[in-house]
């Protein structure tokens, strides 16, 4: 009874009623037409019946035709034009409905104003020769991710990396002991549980220190974790926090637009990015699918003022008045001869940013590989781009590992990700499954000299749908603890084979038609 009276079966009920609803009123108000013109016109109902169906056939034609010339991922098309012809007119409709992936127009209108306000705090570091003199072939790179994020280049900042979750938390409580000025913490999943009560306990104490504490979680990422008005409770404490994009019982696509993001910044100096979540199975307190192995990257000074901007300009979509950016982006301490560069950047969904941001970062630096490609990945479900840059890296020779999880959290998914397998492995790509439990880190390492570290995964929702986050490093200290823990990791996972990767025949077909709708979902 707890489980059917909770948030998470209130929200799921209310979409698929609404769901049907409007399937009966699409079908309600074509068979009450149908009956009104052949009440009105007695004796034609024949004529009227082949006439609706005529308009509705050209109606599909229509939107096929829509969807084969419009500017949108290549694999969404052939599901839509399934949807389309297969369901006629209503699937025009939920084509229509749902197809625009995009957030809100009153999100989509602050983001704007917001944008235009913390343009001057995006500008370049440095120029494009500049760029080039530092880094060298991975210029492209970070050019490619300044024009498609505005995402700038920053020196002067230390990094490093944490190999699982306990690691990281025992810094980050170090880290949130000792602010002074404030804490802003972003996470898709906050849970009642050690981890978080610890953190909120901590959060309290800074308030009544002085410190300013801003929190945001995704509402639905934590149904089921928090209460609907868990929020509030936070507010009665002291901390200031709000709710990303609250569930509204309305059957829309913007309901996709999750915010995915993991950020925590302390006093405009430290900040963290990586795949962890606040619950306990991101520190191994509970251990619902084997040991969970997760990751996440520090850094100390200039670079934290781009995660900062991004952690603020989130923050503020849910503000009624606009928000003094200045003293907390300036802030920011540089650290004077860290070694090599960091570019935080933020990725979303269309119109916000032109381009797949956390994909395009991902391409560029296999392209950009000679000698090895190591990705990090809880799911391994890519489309034909990621895909065909893979294979072609391996043909050039280029060492190209993929570590997945052994045991899954979402089995469909896992399916998925195992039907990927034959191809790849087919074209050189060693792929490995860590054994002792769920891998879910996000990171890619590029000849041990470049490397991504944040929240975007290889699938996509990820690439299309959610407002992620990361931060590509050049010759960081981070890089090469990243690349010592990628064959820490190697050490205790298992090589996939071509033989293993195959499954049943009935398997195998059920999988084929979950990959071609995959990128609906």
């Amino acid at each position: 009874m707890k489980k059917l009276f909770s948030r998470f079966f209130i929200i799921a009920f209310t979409i698929i009623a609404m769901f049907i609803l409007n399937v009966a009123l699409v079908f309600g108000a074509i068979w009450v037409g149908q009956e009104i013109l052949s009440t009105l016109f007695e004796g034609a109902a024949e004529w009227i019946r082949f006439t609706l169906s005529a308009i509705g056939w050209i109606i599909v034609i229509v939107t096929v035709l829509n969807i084969i010339n419009r500017d949108m991922v290549p694999e969404t098309k052939l599901p839509w034009m399934v949807v389309v012809i297969g369901l006629n007119v209503f699937g025009v409709a939920i084509y229509g409905v749902f197809s625009h992936n995009r957030p809100t127009r009153k999100q989509r209108e602050k983001y704007r104003v917001l944008n235009e306000q913390t343009a001057p705090y995006r500008k370049r570091t440095y120029e494009k020769a500049q760029t080039e003199q530092l880094l060298g072939r991975w210029a492209g790179v970070s050019e490619a991710l300044y024009d498609g994020a505005s995402a700038p280049l920053y020196g002067d900042t230390q990094t490093e990396y944490f190999p699982s979750g306990e690691a990281f938390f025992e810094k980050f409580k170090e880290d949130i002991r000792a602010a002074k000025k404030f804490i802003f913490m972003e996470y898709f999943i906050v849970e009642r549980g050690k981890m978080w009560n610890e953190t909120v306990a901590i959060l309290e104490e800074k308030v009544k220190e002085g410190v300013e504490v801003r929190v945001m979680y995704d509402d639905i990422g934590s149904v089921g974790k928090v209460g609907a008005n868990y929020y509030k409770k936070l507010q009665k404490k002291g901390i200031r926090c709000e709710k990303f994009s609250p569930f509204v019982p309305i059957v829309t696509s913007a309901h996709n637009n999750r915010n995915h993001r993991k950020i925590t910044v302390v006093d405009g100096v430290i900040g963290y990015t990586g795949g962890l979540n606040f619950a306990d199975e991101y520190v191994n307190e509970k251990q619902p699918f084997g040991h969970w192995k997760d990751t996440a990257v520090r850094l100390y000074g200039e670079g934290v003022r781009a995660m900062t901007l991004l952690f603020l300009t989130d923050f503020s979509t849910r503000l009624k008045e606009g928000d003094d950016f200045t003293s907390y982006v300036e802030s920011t301490q540089a650290q004077e001869g860290a070694k090599g560069y960091v570019q935080p950047y933020g990725a979303g969904p269309k119109p916000l940013y032109p381009r797949c941001v956390g994909e395009d970062v991902y391409l560029n630096l296999i392209n950009e590989a000679k000698k090895s490609v190591c990705i990090m990945t809880p799911y391994l479900i890519i489309d034909y781009r990621l895909r065909e840059s893979l294979l072609r890296a391996a043909e050039r020779g280029v060492d190209v590992r993929i570590i997945v999880p052994h045991v899954p959290d979402k089995k469909i998914v896992f399916a998925l990700t195992r039907s990927n397998y034959p191809v790849l492995i087919r074209g050189g790509v060693k792929i490995y499954e860590y054994t002792p439990g769920f891998l879910h880190a996000k990171c890619l390492i590029a000849d041990g000299e470049a490397a991504a570290c944040g929240t975007v995964n290889l699938d996509y929702r990820s690439f299309l749908h959610h407002y992620e986050n990361g931060v590509v490093l050049y010759g960081t200290e981070a890089v090469r603890q990243m690349a010592d823990d990628f064959e820490n990791t190697v050490a205790c996972s298992e090589l996939q084979t071509e033989e293993g990767a195959r499954r049943g025949v009935l398997g195998r077909v059920l999988c084929e038609i979950a990959k071609v709708f995959a990128p609906l979902f």
